[in-house]
């Protein structure tokens, strides 16, 4: 089965990206049946960010406060490092807050940078601070905002640190939600626990199958409600703004794997209501009994070519509202924050990828909160209609 909307590394800052061989960096996973080969990246052709980049301010009138959490699972051995004990994972809790307190919130710890710089381009000219300096919107334990408001759970593309979703949570929290931003260990070049420790991708290099991929998903899935589990438990939930959360309103979104294991977490975990896949190859299928009439939103970029087979086997089976959406001369980063820092960098990007960093984030954080906004606050989205004059770059398929 073609699998075209996510390459075998495609998910990672530099991957997606077509250069010349000279002093090139091995892709961390080999392609596999309907998959295409791996990209490779060259050194020469990255050039230093002579200033940091600064993430798009957010859209909505709340200010964003930001609690980081390590979770451990102790019912759940670590599906790809047995020996490490039980599941380990850290996730950013973004919350509507006052503005004015807190204190400026980090992009991502140096350890962590710097492993996702060298594996992706080993002896490269791009200093740590490239990362690290990044301007953020949140504030690091600012005071939350009173009120109830509906989760959103995010999770990143494979071999991605939760870190590229960063502007997207904080425009949704800005616009009135909490988000919980997963890091899936050892699936992403490096996560930073609270004793230092940053361990490193186990995995990437070892999914050659859709049997493999599909089990990714599904662990991703366990990840997600063993979060949900430690949010919403009652009467000692892990985070100390449980509060906030409405428990009923709760959805969930995620980039490349990350979109494709909302199909398994919506399949198997009744709180969450709704879904959105931003340009994942839908490895776990969906079931020909749909997805018991959840909602769920298909948002990738224009093919040049066949129309990736699981999107439109998914689509004949979804059973509840769908839409299916896609952005012309966008790349499988335009989703996320990597390809402001590959544009800043002056990296070259695929044949076919006229839309600007800016603009893939504009349109992204448009149509995310859009969905919803619709499906868990109810509030009427015309922009979810049909096109627009205002959006030439967007399809609907129907």
């Amino acid at each position: 089965m073609s699998r075209l909307r996510r390459t075998a590394a495609a998910a990672a800052l530099l991957l997606a990206l077509p250069l010349s061989v000279a002093t090139a960096v091995p892709a961390l996973a080999a392609p596999s049946p309907g998959r295409p080969a791996p990209v490779t990246v060259t050194v020469a052709d990255a050039a230093p960010a002579t200033t940091p980049v600064e993430l798009p301010r957010p859209t909505g009138p709340f200010a964003v406060g930001l609690d980081v959490l390590h979770l451990v699972d102790e019912d759940r051995p670590d599906p790809w490092v047995p020996s490490a004990g039980p599941r380990q994972l850290m996730v950013s809790m973004y919350y509507p807050a006052h503005p004015g307190t807190g204190s400026p919130a980090p992009y991502m710890t140096p350890e962590a940078a710097r492993l996702l710089l060298d594996a992706k381009v080993p002896g490269n000219h791009l200093p740590t601070e490239a990362l690290t300096g990044t301007r953020t919107w949140a504030r690091a334990d600012a005071r939350p905002q009173g009120g109830h408001y509906p989760l959103i759970v995010l999770s990143p593309g494979f071999t991605a640190p939760r870190t590229e979703l960063t502007g997207l949570a904080e425009d949704l929290t800005s616009r009135g939600y909490v988000v919980a931003l997963v890091d899936h260990t050892y699936e992403n070049s490096g996560t930073t626990f609270p004793d230092g420790t940053t361990l490193p991708c186990t995995v990437c290099g070892t999914l050659h199958d859709d049997k493999a991929w599909a089990g990714l998903d599904a662990s991703r899935a366990k990840d997600v409600s063993f979060v949900l589990d430690r949010l919403t438990d009652r009467p000692h939930p892990a985070w100390r703004y449980a509060r906030l959360i409405d428990r009923d309103r709760i959805g969930m979104a995620g980039h490349s794997a990350g979109g494709a294991a909302t199909v398994p977490a919506l399949l198997t975990d009744d709180r969450i209501k709704a879904g959105a896949d931003l340009d994942g190859s839908l490895d776990y299928a969906v079931p020909d009994s749909g997805i018991g009439g959840k909602p769920y939103l298909m948002l990738g970029r224009a093919l040049d070519g066949p129309e990736d087979k699981s999107w439109t086997d998914a689509w004949a089976r979804l059973d509840g509202w769908r839409r299916w959406i896609t952005f012309h001369g966008a790349n499988h980063l335009s989703f996320t924050d990597l390809m402001l820092f590959s544009e800043k960098f002056g990296l070259p990007t695929p044949p076919g990828s006229t839309m600007s960093a800016q603009r893939g984030v504009e349109l992204t954080r448009a149509y995310v909160a859009a969905f919803f906004d619709l499906q868990l606050k109810g509030i009427d989205q015309p922009l979810l209609d049909g096109p627009t004059p205002a959006n030439p770059e967007v399809t609907f398929h129907s």
